[in-house]
């Protein structure tokens, strides 16, 4: 191991609780060990995964909330049995490994419970959700400490919490971490005083107008989260540790509005002088470790950074918290191994957090440790599997219930809570693989065909790999895109069974001397038919390095078209966006995390946008738009952008030998084309 690592690997104490190195992996929805998107069970998904980590040398794991209450029948997970003699089986395997594990267990989400737009239905029909309510109690679950807008869907207001519901919920923590006690857990993680969950709730004063004794004051506010801990303390005892889920700073400006990085803005959240207070208050409490990052579900893109925050986002402000507190503290957040290992070795924080990037290679500590970086597979930030809950205007949670059922699931990684259905396993009959077209969706059947014995040609029409993603990860802010294709290059590299013909364009597919082959040609992009439109650029222009002069009209605002706009404004052009649909981004699968970020910047930098609007005509020097009013207005650019969408290019058709993987299949994002990579190259 490279020697600046070591601080990483130090041990250290969570109370009694000794961990065996510096490396955490923080709680990520839809990790939890007990299901809860169902009935309470044991999920062996989970605990897979996590077994997989734990042998790949992480220091302490923390599991994605456990509902103190099964969201589906309301039962009390402290009331059920079979859950709890299935976690003592598998702690016992843990402990095996080194690592420890600490249960988190959670209150809820209040306004933050992302409502799809079936289940908005039970919120604003009385008599439906009544209905309802055996099955799913809508009501509950956004339950808040008043009554509060839905971060999800503005024409519904969630109802406060009963006193008598604040103390089950206190009783149900107290017996939950018993139970995870006894069955050998290590210690408990309450969630949350963090990123606008319902514990966060109370405490904000944006979000709490309560007039009793959990309202008002400093210590009503956080009267809460103070009666957990010692409820939980009272029944385990001192010595048994209690994390908390601590956003240092909200970074909230308001209702569905965040704070860009950065930025001079007034807090309506939690400030940094009230949070000093807090945090040794929540100590002198009876918490043993401050698991830490920043923001709430009105400035998502702090707890869940997309790929344009920056590196260790919240690093400095964890940092101010380390100050004022005599227990550790975690920082989460984007957090790069080398600057975690410094900020260590100074005092500066305690551990560093990890979350997605354990879904996207679970090994990645062990190829640290044995100096192998450039083996590790990037995490891009994407979260287009792992957290797909888009939101836009006029719509809720626009996400599918398989991904509703089945978060914490990895683009680039589908074996990730998916072991028993993307798996490598040998081929019984060697078979000769031809595949035409070397970008992603190409390169990933080729490494799954190799893997599993196969021998595998790609041809490559021109002088490199990667394909459309070489463009697509151009922006500056785009360094995990870059290594994810240099990983895919040495990957291939290694496997003996694959051959790479660059400068190759396949033509006649008859002439391959293959049993199989794959097309991986791409797509094209969509043609505008509007007067003028040889006078614009497609946004595969631009993003090969078509230089343009200062104003630049966009036509499409859809992610591409947004980061474009993004990047443009980085590099001091001033971009103006185009877009038929009500709102920018507005499409499923993108996080709001990422989504809500390009919004607010684009809000907060006075970008230029036009939405429900078309064009009418572009002209050499200016573009004619047409408003949702039914104004024409023509706009002075310099260049015109059009970035619309693309069609599937396959180039040659299917048969029974002849197989589409990528954006030839299915124009999507890197999860279509990696999961459909995997589902060909697994049935050859």
């Amino acid at each position: 191991m490279d020697k600046k690592y070591e601080p990483l690997f130090m041990p250290w104490k969570i109370g009694n609780c000794e961990i065996k190195n510096r490396i955490v992996m923080c709680p990520m929805g839809g990790t939890s060990l007990f299901g809860w998107m169902e009935p309470t069970h044991f999920d062996k998904e989970s605990a897979n995964l996590f077994l997989e980590i734990a042998k790949n040398n992480v220091g302490l794991i923390i599991p994605g909330i456990a509902p103190l209450k099964n969201t589906i029948g309301g039962r009390w997970i402290y009331k059920a049995k079979s859950p709890w003699k299935k976690l003592k089986t598998f702690m016992d395997e843990i402990h095996k490994t080194g690592a420890k594990v600490f249960i988190q267990l959670t209150a809820g989400f209040g306004r933050s419970f992302a409502i799809t737009e079936a289940l908005s239905i039970l919120l604003k029909n009385k008599a439906v959700g009544a209905v309802a309510k055996p099955f799913i109690d809508a009501s509950y679950l956004t339950a808040s400490p008043s009554e509060l807008p839905s971060r999800w869907d503005d024409s519904i207001k969630v109802r406060a919490l009963t006193k008598k519901e604040i103390k089950d919920m206190i009783h149900a923590f107290a017996e939950t971490a018993y139970l995870c006690k006894m069955a050998g857990v290590d210690g408990v993680e309450v969630h949350a005083v963090h990123e606008g969950y319902l514990l966060d709730q109370f405490t904000l004063k944006y979000t709490n107008h309560r007039n009793d004794e959990y309202g008002g004051n400093f210590e009503n506010r956080y009267r809460f989260p103070v009666e957990v801990v010692k409820a939980i303390k009272n029944r385990c005892g001192n010595d048994f540790p209690v994390s908390l889920r601590y956003s240092a700073v909200s970074k909230t400006k308001g209702f569905g509005v965040g704070a860009m990085p950065g930025e001079d803005y007034e807090e309506v959240g939690r400030d940094m002088e009230e949070s000093r207070k807090a945090a040794k208050y929540l100590q002198d409490a009876g918490y043993d470790m401050l698991n830490t990052d920043n923001g709430t579900y009105d400035a998502w893109y702090w707890a869940h950074p997309p790929v344009y925050m920056p590196k260790n986002c919240n690093l400095s402000d964890c940092e101010e918290i380390k100050k004022v507190v005599d227990i550790p503290v975690v920082s989460a957040g984007k957090m790069d191994p080398l600057t975690s290992a410094n900020a260590i070795k100074e005092g500066k924080i305690d551990a560093m957090g990890v979350a997605r990037q354990f879904l996207t290679d679970h090994e990645w500590v062990t190829k640290l440790i044995n100096g192998r970086e450039n083996e590790i597979m990037p995490c891009i930030n994407c979260h287009n599997a792992c957290f797909t809950m888009a939101h836009y205007k006029g719509v809720a949670n626009d996400q599918s219930f398989d991904d509703v059922a089945h978060m914490a699931r990895c683009a680039l990684n589908p074996t990730t809570m998916q072991h028993n259905k993307y798996k490598i396993e040998k081929a019984k009959k060697v078979k000769k693989v031809a595949i035409i077209g070397g970008g992603i969706g190409g390169m990933e059947a080729a490494r799954v065909l190799a893997l599993r014995g196969h021998q595998v040609d790609i041809y490559e029409k021109t002088d490199k790999l990667g394909g459309v993603f070489i463009y697509a990860s151009a922006f500056d802010f785009k360094e995990n895109d870059k290594k994810l294709i240099e990983w895919y290059k040495l990957q291939l590299s290694e496997l003996k069974n694959v051959s790479i013909h660059l400068n190759t364009e396949i033509k006649d597919i008859n002439a391959l001397n293959a049993d199989e082959i794959i097309v991986a040609t791409g797509s094209k992009a969509k043609k505008l038919h509007i007067k003028g439109i040889e006078n614009s650029l497609e946004a595969i222009d631009y993003l090969k390095g078509h230089e343009v002069g200062k104003n630049v009209a966009i036509i499409g605002g859809g992610l591409t078209g947004c980061e474009i706009a993004y990047d443009l404004y980085l590099k001091g052009h001033n971009p103006i966006i185009i877009e038929a649909k009500n709102d920018l981004i507005a499409a499923k699968g993108v996080c709001l995390a990422n989504s809500s970020y390009l919004r607010d910047f684009f809000t907060l930098h006075n970008v230029e946008v036009h939405l429900e609007s078309g064009v009418t005509e572009i002209k050499k020097d200016s573009i004619v738009i047409k408003e949702k009013s039914g104004e024409i207005k023509e706009v002075k650019v310099d260049n015109i952008i059009t970035s619309i969408g693309y069609n599937e290019d396959p180039k040659f058709p299917s048969s029974r030998h002849v197989h589409i993987v990528g954006d030839a299949y299915q124009v999507g994002n890197l999860r279509t084309v990696i999961w459909r990579a995997w589902k060909v190259a697994m049935k050859i």
